[in-house]
């Protein structure tokens, strides 16, 4: 099976340059100054215990892709990308694996056709500087279970989970992979407050903004019928196998939103993920202020270039608090 990553950033580049140093065929979507580095002179995968160089295939244009159906598309890009990727692609008979937060992309893939599938993602990776990406976890990169959407297990997806396996992930065939993507949708409503506040200022506001934003999500989600696992069981899978470690002796950077503002990204995932309730909320007659608060303000912290961390977390804590 050959692989084609659809958005080699931080997590498609990992995941890329991981199956290819294991053996396996790997195709890199990218653009941009990313992509000519990365064509140029390889991608430069920084891991807490060795850094390797991996010559691949560099494509800029996804409707330049060349590929049949017994080849895996692996979509990374962030969610807000999703559409035009998907939508500029050659033709839909191969397979999709959405390795991205949220729980819409899944949605998007399957309403256009492709047989699609669900990747929880645990992931610790960064990219700032063009061809060059850490991957932060250990001992395993990540953590990437597997499952067709809406549920179930086929051949195909052990193929793949057992390939990540092979190339320094941990990863097994999940038949209700959505239950985690739910879950693990909870834990990125913090994506936007990280990117507002950074990580220093008033930790008990942030506690709070956490909190309230994750019991909104859990309301809607019990209005809408819709399951998740609980903390217990996300605990006893995803346990200590993944955890961060210093790459080169570079500190601990921000997670995937507060990296798109670093890069000076005009857009984020916001609306896919604090949005996403905000909707469940609108359908279900469930008030979902913080969850909209934190959509608008990083929204608007990304249209007017602004960095990570300059809000304080007291101000956006009274904003939602009459």
């Amino acid at each position: 099976m050959r692989f084609v990553v659809l958005g080699a950033g931080a997590v498609g580049a990992t995941i890329g340059g991981r199956l290819a140093d294991a053996g396996y065929d790997v195709v890199l979507l990218a653009r941009g100054r990313h992509a000519e580095v990365m064509a140029s002179d390889g991608l430069r995968l920084a891991m807490p215990d060795r850094v390797i160089t991996a010559k691949l295939p560099v494509v800029t244009d996804p409707g330049e892709l060349t590929y049949d159906g017994g080849d895996a598309l692996l979509l990374t890009t962030k969610t807000q990308d999703t559409v035009a990727v998907l939508d500029a692609l050659p033709r839909r008979d191969a397979p999709v694996f959405c390795i991205q937060n949220g729980v819409a992309n899944e949605r998007m893939a399957a309403r256009r056709g492709f047989d699609t599938y669900g990747v929880v993602v645990m992931l610790p990776a960064v990219y700032l500087e063009p061809g060059h990406v850490d991957a932060q976890g250990s001992p395993y990169s990540g953590l990437l279970d597997v499952g067709r959407y809406p549920d179930g297990v086929d051949e195909r997806a052990s193929i793949v989970a057992n390939a990540l396996s092979a190339s320094g992930f941990v990863s097994t065939p999940e038949p209700r992979v959505m239950r985690w993507k739910y879950a693990k949708l909870l834990r990125n409503l913090g994506n936007s407050l990280e990117a507002l506040a950074g990580h220093d200022g008033d930790l008990d506001a942030v506690r709070e903004i956490d909190a309230r934003a994750r019991a909104e999500a859990e309301q809607c989600y019990q209005a809408a019928g819709i399951d998740w696992v609980t903390d217990d069981e996300w605990t006893s899978r995803r346990g200590m196998q993944v955890q961060w470690t210093p790459v080169e002796g570079r500190d601990r950077m921000g997670g995937s939103t507060w990296q798109s503002l670093a890069r000076g990204a005009r857009g984020v995932e916001a609306d896919y993920l604090n949005g996403e309730i905000v909707l469940l909320g609108s359908r279900y007659g469930i008030p979902t202020p913080v969850n909209r608060m934190l959509q608008r303000e990083v929204n608007e912290l990304a249209r007017r270039d602004g960095q990570p961390g300059s809000r304080s977390p007291t101000e956006l804590l009274r904003l939602v608090s009459g």
